[in-house]
């Protein structure tokens, strides 16, 4: 059995489903999902219907966020929905054709369905953070839902490993202090979708439009080549890449690009 937990989707269906499709999970394993799938991003939609789509082949356990919170206030509770439409839930209404009449019951089950967290023998999930010296079932809500990382807390008194999302990464790169580890590294504000293999810690990261994280460098080189002939001309077409450096070396020539001058990602 694999095991993947996946951070703040926030609506980016295309990276959600490259990362599901690289993880190609079986009746046998299980994604964990720390919640924020909606709003901010272009298709909640198309986010949700890919999470039911692969709940029928395999283990999902879906967290609520603070996003499906202010939703589901709006949807069952009557809540004035101006303060969530002004907190990304523009973004999902467009995905629903503009009316919140329009989300489809299987939808409305899934939000009523989302966990507060999960648990295991040595692992917690929780979609914004926790208290170190309370018991899961008893964080409040403010820790649970809403409170950013701005100092890391110490280990949680369980001793167990803390999984959470919430905090958006700018860098696009994990917070990994060991007992705690954030797992929002930002994609729909042009970072990562992460997944992390909870078995050894590897990364799947890809970019809003769907592309992984690896084979970025080569897309813009490829783009660079189609808009400028020139270094077509230089390189005959062969390129190397390094995507961990401020520049993109261009083989058998001089000629360095910054990414920079390329489309935005």
């Amino acid at each position: 059995m694999r095991r993947y937990v996946i951070g703040d989707v926030h609506g980016c269906s295309k990276a959600l489903r490259t990362i599901v499709e690289r993880i190609s999970p079986t009746d046998d394993d299980q994604i964990i999902f720390l919640g924020d799938l909606i709003d901010r991003g272009p298709d909640s939609k198309g986010v949700i219907d890919l999470i039911l789509e692969i709940s029928r082949s395999t283990r999902v356990i879906s967290l609520r966020g603070n996003h499906e919170l202010m939703l589901m206030g709006v949807l069952f509770g009557g809540c004035d929905p101006s303060i969530w439409l002004n907190s990304g839930g523009a973004a999902t209404l467009a995905s629903y054709g503009g009316s919140l009449e329009r989300i489809p019951e299987s939808h409305r089950d899934f939000f009523r369905s989302l966990r507060t967290h999960h648990e295991t023998d040595c692992e917690l999930f929780i979609h914004a953070g926790y208290e170190a010296d309370v018991a899961v079932d008893r964080i409040d809500d403010a820790h649970r839902y809403w409170i950013h990382i701005i100092e890391v807390p110490p280990p949680h008194c369980s001793g167990k490993r803390v999984f959470v999302g919430h905090t958006p990464q700018a860098s696009g790169r994990v917070l990994d202090h060991g007992h705690l580890v954030c797992l929002d590294t930002y994609c729909f504000g042009g970072g990562w979708l992460t997944a992390m293999d909870l078995d050894n810690d590897e990364l799947i990261q890809v970019n809003l439009h769907g592309h992984l994280k690896r084979e970025l460098g080569a897309i813009i080189i490829r783009w660079l080549a189609k808009r400028f002939p020139i270094i077509r001309k230089h390189t005959n077409g062969r390129f190397s890449r390094n995507t961990s450096s401020h520049s993109i070396g261009v083989s058998t020539s001089t000629l360095e690009i910054s990414p920079d001058s390329g489309p935005a990602a």
